[in-house]
């Protein structure tokens, strides 16, 4: 098949662009790019008309203007590169969850993006991404089993690499969304990979967690800390060989109690909608960067470089697989440190630490008095799902208490909005046996991290000692 025969040659290129290092790694870099780049002059009305002023021929990446997120949805059926794909078209497409997974108009990989920098996104990725992409994921696979002990190894062919992911679901979502795009592409990963909800009980996911016993888990951080707890209490019963986790900033503190609370080798990628996996780690706990398929640039509030060493205010991200929805210097809205030297491990990848979403976990009382924790990405799934929402921000106010700050649309009601996020939520709170708990909105909208661009979306009250 095409796609085996593209992803084939992906894999057989990463390889070599490791072994021929930092020049081939550039080599290919500039190669992709300046191809990139002509092919959004050519085909993108919207990069068309961002690049009128810009010179012809050699393609120097930082004389090319930023681009933002809500810049590219306003303009969305410019931007992209198929007149074929509409905002609408995709926006119908999503609107659908018995297609998650499905490739829009039968070949596009379709995703949503959250709103932690105050927009949701809509996002569509080619074949030749999609094979990028994939190329990517057997490797940090491959990675994964190979730096591990041949105890692990066993462990993973006596559990036939089942691997469960943990995520958010009941949308479009990135994580959710590959995963059951594989499983629909592959009969024997319909059994080997199995999604299960963040937003369910916890009861009721550590349960499933015991009857499937994965020799692989993923999930977001918060939801494996909170695993852990489980299993360190005696009611969560597996042991993973690899555990895996993306979509929050961690720390190595947080890494340790993993490895401690489920056994298996704990691994970082660092992964968005806009481009998976950007990075992956290694034992020197430095994320090293895809950089011959993705380029990454630390820069501060004025998108000026930020030198090696420092935190940037944001970073800018080119994808240089994907064609059908060019990115080009996106504001992706993380905090990156590049490392200045090579990293210890002998990659020629860049290094870098990435602070990203920092949300809390929740622990609301029940009526009874009961602490139940909610996962702050399963609870912003109640209110990003509600059409209007432009961007929210839930704060814990008491034991049984929360408020939710709320920024709607342009243009809808927003009386209508909340209460219909109201109700979403009260559901959701309800299932997880807090229906006693107190919704109340705030007067005052959504207020933006200073440090990092990015709004916490869930922000806990500490809890007495």
């Amino acid at each position: 098949m095409a796609w085996q025969e593209s992803q084939l040659r992906v894999m057989v290129d990463l390889l070599r662009a490791q072994r021929e290092g930092v020049p081939g790694l550039a080599r290919r870099q500039e190669q992709r790019l300046a191809a990139l780049v002509a092919q959004a002059r050519t085909s993108s009305p919207f990069y068309r008309e961002l690049y009128r002023g810009q010179p012809a021929g050699t393609v120097l990446l930082g004389d090319l203007p930023p681009v933002t997120k809500p810049q590219l949805m306003e303009r969305f059926d410019h931007w992209v590169s198929d007149p074929g794909v509409t905002r609408a078209g995709v926006e119908a497409f999503v609107a659908d969850p018995d297609l998650i997974g499905s490739r829009y108009r039968g070949k596009y990989f379709v995703c949503t993006s959250s709103g932690t920098t105050g927009h949701p996104g809509l996002f569509v990725h080619d074949a030749g991404a999609v094979a990028v992409y994939r190329a990517h994921g057997v490797r940090i696979a491959r990675a994964s089993v190979t730096t591990g002990t041949v105890g692990r190894l066993l462990a993973l062919l006596q559990k036939k690499f089942r691997a469960a992911v943990v995520v958010g679901t009941g949308g479009h979502f990135a994580g959710v969304a590959w995963i059951e795009s594989e499983r629909r592409r592959s009969r024997g990963r319909r059994h080997a990979n199995r999604v299960f909800s963040v937003q369910q009980p916890l009861a009721r996911l550590v349960a499933g967690l015991n009857d499937f016993d994965p020799a692989i888990l993923v999930g977001y951080p918060s939801a494996l800390e909170l695993l852990a707890e489980e299993q360190a209490a005696g009611r969560l019963h597996v042991r993973p060989a690899v555990v895996g986790h993306s979509g929050e900033a961690t720390g190595e503190d947080t890494r340790a109690h993993l490895a401690a609370a489920l056994g298996g080798a704990v691994h970082n990628v660092y992964a968005a909608s806009e481009f998976t996996p950007i990075a992956l780690d290694c034992a020197r706990g430095w994320l090293h960067v895809n950089s011959d398929w993705v380029i990454l640039e630390p820069v501060d509030a004025g998108y000026r470089p930020t030198p090696p060493g420092e935190p940037s205010h944001t970073v800018l991200l080119t994808n240089l697989a994907n064609r059908v929805q060019p990115l080009i210097r996106y504001d992706l809205g993380d905090s990156v440190l590049a490392r200045a030297d090579p990293c210890e491990c002998g990659s020629p990848l860049p290094a870098i630490r990435v602070s990203g979403r920092r949300d809390d976990v929740l622990r609301l009382d029940s009526a009874e008095g009961r602490p139940v924790s909610i996962l702050p990405l399963a609870i912003t799934a109640a209110v990003e799902d509600t059409p209007g929402v432009r961007r929210s921000q839930l704060l814990q106010s008491g034991p049984a208490a929360i408020r939710l700050r709320l920024d709607t649309e342009p243009g809808v009601d927003a009386g209508a909005v909340w209460r219909t996020v109201e109700a979403a939520l009260a559901s959701y709170l309800a299932g997880q046996g807090l229906s006693n708990v107190r919704i109340v909105r705030a007067a005052e909208p959504p207020e933006q991290s200073a440090r990092s661009g990015k709004f916490r979306q869930v922000i806990a009250r500490p809890r007495p000692n």
